[in-house]
């Protein structure tokens, strides 16, 4: 088989670059992984810009200075979050809106590297580095007509990425100024953000993603061997896809349901194209219903419908109509994940025809030093050891927010070292504790942890440096489900 790289330069130099940029290779090689189409800019939508963000403020208001210079010149001037989602526009033109419009370089779109392909945008977040990219340099078709400069935008206290500032314009304007015209305003944002984040208290991160396309294009030779209850709900999702039946994967949040069913659909479909829709807020639903069913009728799509016990009724009846609309002899173009059979909304219930039910993860124990080291090497880059005191912890441990945390956990962990031992994990994973924790008494017990797990700690010797007495400690031990011997290495 042909080297991927050796393909993705050739369709590169075939489309007019004779000299490749190296960062511009690298994010063509990226998109070809991601699974981007090169002919189509596929929609990712979110419900949930954060319009009061410290980032959106500042931003917005310089670029609104910069407007005004460049207010009969076909510029359009952006602000993204760090993950690409476009938070404002500005722009007098009418043609270029329109014209962005139809690819969806759009507030409340996401543009990044995984959504679009190589964009000005995109590669300014992937590399934290100032980024123009030309015409034919774009990884979509669709993009050619556009040249894009964007900065990125640290954050002046944290320096982590805040977002970008990103220009387009037309691909046949003079693009030697557009690069210097978005550092500056990226400069101008980060100096704004620092004078006015004095006293200012933390946004959360906006949520309420309702359409992506599965990036990591789920690979059945890169997924670990599981468990029989793993693999005995892979089977019996599989046989139902074939047969054409509708199939709803339920569990705890976290199990692993969308993984599940795009693993079946794949191992039975190899070439499908799998999309993904969660549940928008309440206000979004028509937004979020016109924006990906038409992909419904699309030959060799289907949709995994996430979590739809979320859905309003009404949202639920007019999916079920349309989903009948849909139904064909060959495999359901759809597949509904949710929480329980009995959550699923009454107007689906009827088009179900076999409910595929994943344990939770503390029912498949022998399923979690598998998956840690998948995710361990999925984002390590290269095969990490666990000691024998850590896989006990981690195998021992009850696992509330199921795969989902033990990917959190590994991450973290797989950063730090090749060899994860206890010292490395997070107190969490020796709790027991059934209940969620007040942020007093998760402090106190991170300190228990962390004093239990020093080499040649005993418990007298961590009562001591604690400042109590050695009953006190046994009893905060029993409350917060601690054993000492899986703190030692």
């Amino acid at each position: 088989m042909e080297n991927p790289q050796v393909q993705v330069t050739r369709s590169f130099d075939a489309r007019g670059a004779a000299a490749i940029a190296p960062r511009l290779r690298a994010s063509w090689q990226r998109s070809e992984r991601y699974g981007v189409p090169e002919d189509e800019v596929v929609p990712v939508f979110s419900g949930a810009v954060d319009t009061g963000s410290l980032l959106y403020e500042c931003g917005t208001e310089v670029l609104r200075g910069l407007q005004t210079t460049l207010a009969n010149e076909p510029i359009s001037l952006m602000i993204t979050d760090s993950e690409g989602l476009v938070l404002s526009r500005l722009c007098t033109d009418a043609s270029i809106n329109r014209s962005l419009d139809r690819v969806h370089l759009a507030p409340g779109f996401y543009f990044a590297e995984s959504n679009a392909g190589t964009n000005g945008l995109g590669l300014a977040l992937a590399d934290r580095a100032p980024s123009l990219v030309r015409a034919s340099e774009h990884y979509c078709t669709d993009l050619r007509g556009y040249t894009c400069a964007a900065v990125p935008v640290l954050d002046p206290l944290t320096g982590a990425l805040a977002g970008s500032v990103n220009l387009t314009t037309w691909s046949e304007q003079s693009s030697g100024l557009l690069l210097a015209l978005a550092q500056a305003a990226a400069g101008n944002t980060a100096a704004l953000m620092l004078a006015r984040a004095s006293g200012r208290i933390a946004r959360p991160t906006p949520r309420g993603e309702v359409f992506r396309v599965y990036a990591d294009r789920v690979d059945p030779g890169d997924v670990p061997r599981l468990s029989p209850a793993w693999t005995t709900a892979v089977a019996e999702a599989h046989t139902a896809f074939g047969a054409g039946r509708v199939v709803a994967v339920v569990g705890e949040p976290g199990a692993g349901k969308t993984a599940l069913a795009a693993l079946a659909r794949r191992d039975l479909r190899p070439r499908e194209r799998l999309l993904n829709a969660r549940p928008p807020a309440p206000d979004d639903v028509d937004t979020w219903l016109t924006l990906w069913t038409p992909e419904l009728a699309k030959d060799g799509t289907c949709v995994i419908v996430s979590g739809v016990e979320a859905l309003p009724a009404w949202a639920a009846e007019e999916l079920a109509r349309r989903f009948a609309e849909v139904r064909g002899g060959g495999p359901a173009p759809f597949v509904l994940t949710a929480v329980d059979a009995g959550s699923v909304p009454a107007a689906l219930r009827p088009l179900v025809d076999l409910v595929v039910e994943l344990p939770a993860l503390r029912f498949r124990p022998d399923d979690v030093l598998p998956l840690a080291h998948h995710f361990a090497r999925r984002d390590r880059g290269r095969d990490v050891t666990f000691t024998s005191a850590a896989s006990r912890a981690l195998t021992a441990f009850d696992w509330p927010e199921n795969a989902k945390q033990l990917r959190r956990v590994v991450r973290e962990a797989a950063s730090r070292s090749d060899v994860i031992d206890t010292a490395h994990l997070p107190a969490e994973v020796f709790s027991g504790v059934g209940h969620r924790l007040s942020r007093l008494q998760a402090m106190e017990r991170d300190e228990i942890v962390r004093c239990l797990s020093e080499p040649g700690a005993t418990v007298v010797h961590a009562a001591e440096k604690l400042g109590m007495g050695r009953a006190t400690l046994y009893r905060k031990m029993a409350q917060y489900g601690l054993n000492a011997r899986q703190l030692k290495s």
